[in-house]
């Protein structure tokens, strides 16, 4: 909890620093670089396994994600299957439908209820000694990235690019688990609540369509409709072209569904 509050805290530095359009470039460049360690890499690889990545391109993209300082990849994706599992109900961890939104927002991650996680729910990821180095060592890729920033920018770029982009990127991911199970639209009929929200799908590089998602979460692609952007999709989709990520898997609807008509 501690360097979570830290974090926080430590925006107020940039009342400190020039504001300029380079920083604002080093935030938004840092922020929408992580953001595809965590949606592309926490997300649809380690909690969905949504594509497939080599040994070490996997352990590239747990490092990736962990610069969100958001702990480790097999925790992250112990908790997000937990959810999956109990969507919206009870045992749902953060499901604002029965805990309200600030416990789904930020109660479960500052309780320490949560710390452990089941390891059974990621047996497929824990087999990899270097997965479970990185878990346990959850905060060195994201104290690497704060240095590698402060000896490329200085200590500007390191407010704006790092601690600033960190806080932001913190509660984009959590409006995921809070906001898109209250606010949008529903395209599909999921037994939960989870909605699509355009807003939230430009600022997460296209995790905000949430009720596409739960429909069919195995998928690598979470806009299913021309118009709704998913940065992440195409990055991978990028990646599959020079041989890095492969087997990506399509979005399927039930046969006789017409949602999508």
């Amino acid at each position: 909890m501690l360097p979570f509050l830290f974090m926080h805290a430590s925006v107020l530095l940039v009342l400190t620093v020039p504001f300029s359009l380079e920083m604002i470039a080093w935030f938004a460049g840092s922020y929408y670089l992580r953001m595809f360690g965590v949606t592309g890499g926490y997300h649809r690889y380690f909690s969905h396994r949504s594509y497939k990545l080599n040994r070490f391109w996997q352990f590239a993209m747990a490092c990736l994600a962990q610069t969100s300082a958001q702990k480790g990849a097999l925790w992250w994706a112990a908790h997000h299957r937990d959810h999956h599992l109990y969507s919206d109900r009870k045992e749902d961890l953060h499901s604002p439908v029965h805990e309200g939104f600030w416990w789904s927002h930020l109660g479960w991650i500052l309780s320490d209820e949560y710390d452990a996680y089941d390891t059974k729910r990621v047996s497929d990821l824990a087999k990899f000694p270097e997965l479970r180095w990185l878990d346990r060592f959850h905060l060195a890729p994201a104290i690497v990235y704060a240095v590698a920033i402060y000896l490329i920018g200085g200590w500007d770029a390191f407010v704006w690019g790092f601690l600033a982009s960190t806080v932001a990127l913190y509660h984009g991911t959590f409006l995921i688990n809070s906001l898109t199970h209250i606010w949008g639209t529903r395209r599909f009929a999921t037994p939960d609540e989870s909605r699509n929200n355009f807003v939230l799908a430009v600022l997460t590089m296209g995790e905000g369509w949430h009720n596409n998602h739960h429909y069919y979460m195995s998928s690598v692609r979470q806009g299913i409709r021309w118009w709704e952007i998913d940065p992440t999709y195409y990055v991978l989709i990028a990646l599959s072209w020079v041989g890095i990520a492969r087997d990506l898997r399509p979005f399927r609807t039930a046969p006789g569904d017409e949602s999508l008509a």
